[in-house]
């Protein structure tokens, strides 16, 4: 901890790309670089990550006036007060922002400077490409809510163990005793996300996907794979787990996916959580048996969340709490060299670039990949 240390260089204006109305974007050149507050670092941005949130929310609930974007990663230029002594000028960082948030619009992944919790904020150690490091911030804030909503005994304990050195999985012996976790949509960056992280702590993660993408899902701790089209699909789940699955986290969250996830949990039920509001017309089929809910990254801040409609959400300090722990987890993990990026996919543009890739986002899912554009 410490007082505030700023590079004298740095400029009163940047250029950001910000939400003008509903479905719009423009890049401004005259946006005031974000002021530091107590925690924070000043991150220079060198390249950020498209997830299909920047098309949805800029679509359902625009802020107009504010920098919009989530994923991000650079170098820090500036350190705020009571920032963690373990954080110095000229680091590598890698994190989410509160992107298109009418209550802080200042503030989002797509601009030059980003204003970046400290304690939510991973360092990118050398093995890892600043490309692959802007595609973590999101999903590790989505699977970390996840796993707290679906209530995973002593997961944030078994994932410090694993990254301070301890078994980071447990062994072919042990397995029996380790509880089965269904990732629907597992070749999604938050499915690999979670199913890396999952395979840490013990657990055993199974995945649903389409079978072109069954080497990826394996290749990142899923156990076994299924396809998700089949019509046995929950079956051959029940079959492989005993009839005992009591975890499953949808990534995709379709009505046909929130059916096979409800029908996949063993005979006892369990929870259900998605990454967005699911349809209560299934939920009821299992009502007394499967306790539901659904997570969205942007709480992660523990601040309220000003969207419309459901996607709102009040302040949680938990929320805050338990990201900070998952986030320091899955920094020791990185630099054990045990937590690896989803698959990306370099793109060209610059900031023109990043407009563009909302839009692509927005006309098709991107399948095992992640756009990701350099901006420096």
């Amino acid at each position: 901890m410490g007082a505030a240390k700023t590079d004298s260089t740095l400029p009163r204006y940047m250029t950001a790309i910000v939400a003008e109305g509903p479905g719009k974007l423009a890049i401004k050149h005259n946006v005031p670089v974000p002021s530091l507050e107590r925690g924070t670092v000043l991150v220079k941005t060198a390249a950020v990550a498209i997830n299909p949130a920047d098309a949805k929310m800029l679509d359902y609930s625009a802020a107009p006036g504010a920098i919009h974007g989530y994923d991000f990663a650079g170098y820090i230029v500036a350190l705020g007060e009571d920032v963690p002594s373990h954080f110095f000028v000229g680091d590598r960082v890698a994190g989410i922002a509160h992107g298109g948030n009418k209550l802080a619009p200042g503030n989002g992944a797509f601009a030059e400077y980003v204003s970046a919790c400290a304690d939510l904020l991973l360092k990118v150690p050398e093995h890892m490409s600043i490309e692959d490091a802007a595609s973590l911030g999101t999903g590790l804030s989505t699977a970390a809510l996840s796993f707290s909503q679906l209530h995973l005994p002593a997961i944030l304990r078994q994932l410090k163990s694993a990254g301070e050195g301890g078994e980071d999985a447990k062994s072919e012996s042990d397995k029996s005793d380790a509880e089965f976790v269904l990732v629907a949509g597992g070749s999604t960056a938050s499915g690999t996300r979670a199913i890396q992280l999952l395979k840490s702590a013990g657990f055993r993660p199974i995945a649903t996907c389409s079978p072109a993408n069954y080497a990826l899902v394996r290749r990142y701790g899923a156990e076994e794979v299924f396809d998700y089209k089949s019509p046995t699909c929950a079956a051959d789940i029940r079959a492989y787990t005993g009839n005992e699955l009591a975890f499953a986290l949808d990534c995709v969250t379709q009505a046909d996916t929130t059916q096979m996830c409800y029908q996949a949990l063993g005979r006892a039920g369990g929870r259900y959580v998605s990454l967005e509001p699911f349809r209560d017309a299934v939920a009821q089929t299992r009502s007394h048996t499967v306790e539901p809910s659904w997570v969205m990254a942007l709480a992660i801040f523990g601040r309220e969340v000003a969207l419309d409609g459901e996607y709102g959400r009040a302040a949680d300090p938990a929320n805050r709490e338990f990201g900070v722990e998952a986030f320091a987890a899955a920094q020791a993990l990185m630099n054990r060299n045990l937590l690896h990026a989803h698959p990306v996919k370099a793109m060209s543009g610059g900031w023109q670039g990043v407009v563009k890739g909302v839009d692509i986002i927005r006309s098709r899912a991107q399948s095992g990949q992640k756009l990701v554009f350099s901006v420096a």
